[in-house]
């Protein structure tokens, strides 16, 4: 096969022959600028990760870092949220498609009430979470991302974003799950849920509220993402009534998720996570010091990691995995994502490392090509926006 590509895209395959003989010439596409032998090569389309982050000064200070990692490991296309200050955001992905700096083409998706020029307010209300939205959209960013908060400010913020043809992401924190889990978020019109919160709090079976224990503090992160992991055993169980409802209305609903197993998966096997073969060549230095035990620093937790804090989580993802390969052969999309630069998750290794997971959780190894490549761009664009993906190379013994 002759594979035409013109300014990033797949235009033409034509066929040239048979398999194990030589190409005929004739009927051969016109000869481009330049050609490259695919011989013993797959060509796919770019991979998408839908989470990602820039480092900063204190872990990765240059963004050509986690460009080349992602574009070495076959990610053309990236979902910032936020990538960074969205003032900063934006001007990136005005250069990466200009072709005025090497990086994954860009999309900004900016956290509840930040942004340049946005002046924080300590009443936060549903008029005020639509006067942001309309403060983003004015700003040209592709979408709104939350933390949860008060089920009428997000309704407000969901509505409103519709309007103007913004795409939603939430990370739904535990603080908020009493009165926002991930089925009352996708109610209320919320398009993907990241990670795994609100996920096993809507299917709570004995509670309504996770059961912490009393000296719970939600700023110790050791305690915050090991009770994380503690709801493996206290939700409805596969197959239930609840399970296959939860999943049937996220179909219907269009509901994505977006699950970054990658970026918790230390909690199942630290000394793995710690002592990855590619942190001594390709995790700067200063990544690597980020990652290690600091009470000041995001998702630098493990002081005291234990055999049993391990034993939850190799529970909690048999039961997560369960729930996302149900969703998906009910029809549900999956996409892929990393949230990479914290908890020993370097640029780039992580997507592998995340498409393994699907690998594990029992999709096939085309379905996870599926999720990295055309599920993930459908449902990471802002609906006003163009899918974007790019020709990418990969050698034919690589993971997929």
């Amino acid at each position: 096969m002759d594979v035409v590509v013109e300014h990033s895209r797949i235009v033409d395959v034509v066929s040239v022959g048979e398999p194990h003989v030589p190409i005929k010439e004739r009927g051969r596409p016109a000869k481009g600028t330049r050609e490259i032998d695919g011989t013993g090569m797959y060509l796919l389309p770019g991979f998408v990760d839908t989470h990602v982050h820039y480092g900063d000064p204190q872990k990765a200070p240059d963004a050509e870092y986690c460009n080349k990692l992602w574009l070495a490991s076959g990610v053309t296309t990236v979902r910032g949220v936020p990538a960074g200050s969205l003032d900063w955001a934006l001007h990136e992905r005005d250069r990466s498609e200009k072709d005025q700096t090497t990086a994954p083409h860009i999309y900004v998706y900016q956290p509840t009430f930040t942004g340049d020029g946005w002046k924080p307010q300590a009443n936060l209300t549903p008029e005020l979470g639509r006067e942001w939205v309309r403060f983003l959209a004015g700003k040209g960013a592709d979408g709104v991302k939350f933390f949860g908060g008060d089920p009428d400010v997000v309704a407000a913020i969901l509505d409103e974003a519709k309007k103007y043809k913004l795409g939603s992401l939430a990370h739904l924190g535990q603080e908020s799950e009493p009165r926002l889990n991930a089925r009352d978020a996708t109610r209320l019109g919320l398009r993907t849920v990241t990670h795994s919160y609100g996920l096993f709090e809507s299917l709570l079976k004995d509670t309504t509220v996770q059961d912490y224990p009393a000296d719970q503090n939600y700023s110790d992160e050791q305690m915050r993402f090991g009770q994380v992991a503690r709801n493996w055993n206290k939700i409805y169980p596969r197959s239930s009534e609840q399970w296959n409802a939860l999943i049937a209305e996220w179909v219907k609903a269009g509901t994505v998720l977006n699950p970054t197993m990658v970026i918790y998966s230390a909690g199942r096997d630290l000394e793995r996570a710690y002592t990855a073969e590619w942190h001594d060549k390709y995790t700067l230095p200063s990544l690597m010091q980020y990652y290690q035990p600091n009470r000041e620093n995001h998702g630098s937790y493990y002081y005291n990691w234990t055999s049993e804090d391990e034993y939850a989580y190799k529970q909690y993802y048999r039961v997560w995995e369960d729930f996302l390969l149900d969703f998906k052969n009910a029809g549900g999309h999956v996409t892929t994502g990393t949230d990479a630069g914290f908890i020993y998750q370097t640029y780039g290794f992580a997507y592998i490392q995340e498409l393994e997971l699907l690998r594990e959780t029992g999709f096939t190894p085309l379905e996870v090509i599926r999720s990295a490549t055309l599920t993930a761009p459908k449902n990471s664009k802002a609906p006003n926006k163009p899918t974007l993906t790019s020709a990418s190379s990969a050698p034919a013994s690589g993971p997929t």
